[in-house]
């Protein structure tokens, strides 16, 4: 999980997944979570992150 990912995971959610997994499921759960509330998606996607990273590892 790189630096810049991790910023974007946290201040605009939805970009940070995108860059990371493009456009699918987990890209269309966090815009939900998002329009829900910024913590929510925020969360989301570096849980989304933090798996894909330990994934690759």
């Amino acid at each position: 999980m790189s630096l810049l990912n991790l910023v974007l995971a946290i201040l605009v959610p939805p970009v940070g997944v995108f860059l990371t997994y493009g456009i699918g499921t987990t890209l269309f759960i966090n815009i939900a979570l998002t329009l829900l509330g910024w913590i929510p998606g925020s969360i989301h996607a570096v849980w989304a992150l933090y798996k894909r990273s330990e994934l690759n590892n």
